[in-house]
């Protein structure tokens, strides 16, 4: 059995924070029974007992059958109790709302969560071509804005050896490259992804140095086919004052709980 700070971990806990990290994970692709107790490593009996409990709970869902699980609205409550009760996620929204409305433009929130960036906030452009990213999503820090802006507040000493994961034929998929990358990140101030993550949409990331390293950002994204050179100038502008303003109205501390 592992431990974690000394104290040994409850079998049955980690079991049930696994299940429901491989279904979230999973999107719109219901599970088997079969699949959940293979990927978890679990006795088909006592992976569908946990489902039975956790459905009778609004944690899990499944369907008219009762042969396909999915994730339960109980999770959706509980991620939205975690951004309502982040003092910095409240202080960084009027923000959005500010560049979101001078750029016209898809503006996110991302935290730094091991080697992904969690979207924590998003204004979508109203423009009819534009970038779509719900609040949830994770994307792997080394492909994105958000996650290059945050990863260039750290030494590459910490990188992870590569290959890493190519998202699109522009990903940085190993060590070397993205470390070259990041140390242009550091000189220039902000990150720029230019189809990294995701084919046809350049984004452009600004760590919030409220804490050192930085765990949060904002980024702008944007469709190539809508970038001119002139937007671009601005749109960096607008975000690099975004961010000044982000920097000096949110406390060091975040609140009066310093969360670790």
């Amino acid at each position: 059995m592992s431990e974690t700070g000394g104290v040994r971990e409850v079998k049955s806990a980690a079991r049930t924070v696994g299940l429901l990290e491989v279904l979230a994970a999973r999107g719109d692709r219901p599970a088997r029974l079969q699949e959940l107790a293979d990927e978890l490593d679990v006795p088909r009996s006592s992976m569908y007992a946990l489902l039975q409990t956790l459905i009778s709970r609004g944690w899990v869902r499944t369907d008219v059958t009762g042969s396909l699980y999915g994730i339960g609205i109980r999770a959706l409550l509980t991620g939205t109790g975690y951004l309502d009760s982040d003092p910095r996620v409240r202080a960084v929204r009027p923000y959005l709302d500010a560049a979101s409305e001078a750029l016209g433009e898809t503006i996110h929130l991302g935290r730094l969560d091991g080697r992904d960036v969690a979207y924590l906030a998003t204004r979508e452009s109203h423009e009819y071509l534009r970038t779509i990213s719900r609040v949830g999503r994770r994307l792997p820090a080394h492909a994105g804005a958000l996650g290059k802006a945050l990863l260039a507040e750290r030494p590459d000493a910490e990188l992870p050896e590569g290959p890493y994961e190519a998202l699109t034929p522009r990903t940085h998929a190993d060590r070397e490259s993205l470390a070259a990358d990041l140390a242009e990140i550091r000189e220039r101030g902000w990150s720029v992804d230019r189809e990294e993550s995701v084919t046809g949409i350049v984004g452009f990331g600004f760590a919030l140095r409220y804490e050192a390293p930085a765990l949060d950002a904002i980024s702008c994204s944007v469709p190539v086919a809508r970038l001119t050179p002139d937007h671009e100038a601005r749109i960096v502008a607008v975000m690099r004052e975004i961010r000044a303003k982000v920097e000096a109205s949110v406390p060091a501390g975040g609140g009066s709980v310093h969360w670790r």
